[in-house]
């Protein structure tokens, strides 16, 4: 090994040090007077290009537009400062940048299933299987249908809001689903359940501070899951019989209590007239009756006598009588017709049957 006086440790220049004192004069050298950076920069025409070129760059990084269906959010070093309306506007180039949400756009999010680009339906257990208040099991699928309120709270208070609208959206509808019974949830109770759920999903995104407006929320299915599915129709099967039969028995039984009712108050009338009919006859005939004993009263040989041949006019025309002269009748075998007499005899045409 050499030895060097100026190295008492026989050690070399380190290569690292070397190249740092090289760059420190270059720099030294291109801020020296009269050269290095003077000479590097453009002059006359080529500075004026420079010039405009970023003047233009400036203006146009200042002036953005807001289309009608957008809302601008406008950022300053990513902190959002402003929010403006559709129309032209102005920023500080460099310094600000602007987010344009679409605020008028109706979002949807899937719940319980997917639908892929070839238009193809995929329910998702996990999130479609929901237990009802009556201990059944439903597969459910839903859409939820969104708009944007605030636009600074839906672009920096959630970190991915449709996830966390689609998670809202399950545990919301879970909670309403569990209040109910299956059968409101399979017939009649839908609309109570989407509109409960879009009322708790929008509690939850506005405790979120997500500036979101619930739209709607629809279902699209609700059935029981696969490997329950037939036993289910079974009792869906029965349960129908069973109101038809119920609706048929109800539909005899209106059908034959008002016709007996009916019927009833038609003998009741019936009756009731009868008795009348009847009642009024007697007052007549006792009202004759009177009249009559009073005229007999004053002349009682004729009254009698007129009361024998009424009576005998009465009589006589529903006898059977043979008339025979006193002499002839002398030479005559009495006959008595007793195949005759157990006959009934006629009544007269004025008298009314009995009820």
């Amino acid at each position: 090994m050499v030895w060097d006086p100026k190295d008492p440790w026989g050690k070399k220049q380190d290569p690292l040090e070397e190249a740092l004192k090289q760059a420190q004069e270059q720099f030294k050298n291109l801020f020296a007077a009269g050269g290095g950076l003077k000479n590097m920069m453009p002059s006359g025409g080529a500075m004026n290009l420079i010039v405009a070129a970023i003047v233009i760059l400036l203006a146009w990084q200042s002036v953005f537009i807001v289309a009608p269906d957008e809302e601008g959010v406008v950022k300053r070093f990513g902190t959002p400062v402003r929010t403006v309306e559709p129309g032209p506007h102005l920023k500080i180039p460099l310094v600000e940048s602007v987010l344009q949400p679409k605020v008028a756009k109706l979002h949807r999010v899937e719940v319980g299933f997917r639908t892929s680009q070839q238009g193809r339906q995929q329910m998702v257990p996990q999130e479609a299987l929901m237990l009802t208040g009556d201990m059944n099991i439903l597969a459910i699928e839903f859409i939820v249908q969104y708009k944007i309120k605030e636009s600074s709270e839906y672009l920096f208070n959630v970190a991915d809001i449709h996830e966390t609208i689609g998670k809202a959206a399950e545990a919301s509808m879970r909670e309403v689903v569990g209040k109910s019974k299956i059968d409101e949830a399979l017939t009649t109770g839908k609309a109570d359940i989407q509109q409960g759920t879009m009322v708790l999903l929008q509690s939850i995104l506005d405790d979120y501070h997500a500036g979101v407006q619930v739209a709607a929320v629809q279902l699209q299915d609700v059935d029981p899951p696969e490997a329950v599915a037939a036993a289910f129709k079974d009792v869906t099967n029965a349960k129908e019989d069973r109101e038809k039969l119920i609706n048929q028995a109800q539909g005899y039984r209106n059908d034959i209590i008002p016709r007996a009712k009916g019927e009833a108050a038609e003998l009741v009338n019936r009756a009731k007239g009868f008795a009348q009919a009847r009642l009024n006859r007697a007052q007549g005939e006792s009202n004759r009756f009177l009249a009559t004993l009073k005229e007999y009263n004053q002349a009682k040989d004729v009254i009698s006598k007129r009361i024998y041949i009424e009576t005998m006019e009465e009589i006589l025309p529903n006898v059977e009588k043979v008339i025979i002269d006193g002499k002839g009748g002398e030479r005559l075998l009495p006959y008595l017709p007793l195949d005759r007499l157990s006959k009934p005899a006629p009544r007269p045409a004025h008298e009314e049957p009995q009820p």
